[in-house]
């Protein structure tokens, strides 16, 4: 009605970040005991993840046959996190990852669709194996992919109240109208803080080796991973107008799909990937 008062802005999402927060919470829940038990809890937990978000991905970019597309995958990744799991020779991970990526090339029934197919496999494989397989390393243990969580987590939750707060220029208004530079700029500094301090934190306790990598070192690599995980972050955010949809999937409460909640992690993963192959590759 004219003369109404317009309701006041709810300076941090209302209901919305309530429902958020509250799967957040879960999650981190979920995945905390994941890391904590480590083995098969934390890699199943990874394995559905990563058939998940291949999914959400099939789907979201209309890549067909769906459902064996799907299938085939599922089964790649399953045989991949069980070669990962009772330490079989490296030779028969790459054989099924090699079978799995020819069976969904012959599949898809156009070239760019089996690009896509392609990158549905590949990318579930990033996030079923890296996480597990760095808590497997005794060198790296659960320091690894508890850097990469607090990396992640901070920069999304940094990023997202800085941003809210402060406000101010876009970050890339073309592809993603919220963000801004106070949130990216927010977003790095927590998580060089957060990887910092679990560093430190990890030093003390003795979790891990890798912990006496140097506090400088541990500082530019946090913060080459939070530019990371906003660069995914806006690269789904990119692939999302593209195909013409909000969400990559209705998986996660408050935060879409497993694309959604994983597409900074994803980036993560794939420098956590590299530094693992390169460490092995040293041993």
């Amino acid at each position: 009605m004219a003369g109404e008062a317009a309701p006041p802005r709810q300076a941090f999402g209302g209901r919305e970040l309530g429902l958020r927060v509250l799967s957040g919470i879960v999650l981190a829940a979920l995945v905390v005991a994941g890391l904590v038990l480590g083995g098969w809890p934390f890699a199943g937990i990874w394995l559905a993840a990563g058939i998940v978000g291949a999914a959400e991905w099939i789907g979201m970019s209309r890549t067909g046959p769906r459902r064996a597309l799907l299938g085939i995958v599922a089964l790649t990744l399953a045989a991949l996190v069980v070669c990962l799991e009772e330490a079989l020779p490296l030779a028969w991970g790459l054989g099924i990852l090699a079978l799995g990526s020819l069976l969904c090339l012959a599949l898809a029934r156009t070239g760019p669709g089996r690009l896509r197919a392609l990158g549905a496999l590949l990318g579930g494989a990033v996030i079923a194996l890296v996480p597990p397989a760095l808590r497997d390393t005794p060198e790296i243990g659960i320091l690894g992919p508890a850097w990469m969580f607090a990396v992640v987590w901070s920069t999304d939750v940094v990023a997202y109240f800085t941003g809210r707060t402060f406000g101010g220029p876009k970050l890339m208004p073309a592809v993603s109208p919220k963000k801004t530079w106070s949130g990216a700029l927010g977003g790095l500094a927590g998580a060089v803080l957060a990887g910092t301090a679990l560093v430190v934190l990890a030093r003390a306790q003795g979790w891990s080796p890798l912990a006496q990598t140097s506090l400088a070192l541990v500082a530019l690599v946090s913060a080459a991973a939070s530019v990371l995980s906003q660069a995914g972050d806006l690269l789904e955010s990119a692939l999302k107008r593209h195909y013409g949809v909000k969400d990559s999937g209705r998986s996660i409460p408050g935060h879409g799909g497993v694309m959604d909640r994983l597409d900074g992690f994803f980036a993560v993963a794939l420098l956590a990937g590299l530094y693992l192959v390169a460490h092995r590759l040293a041993a």
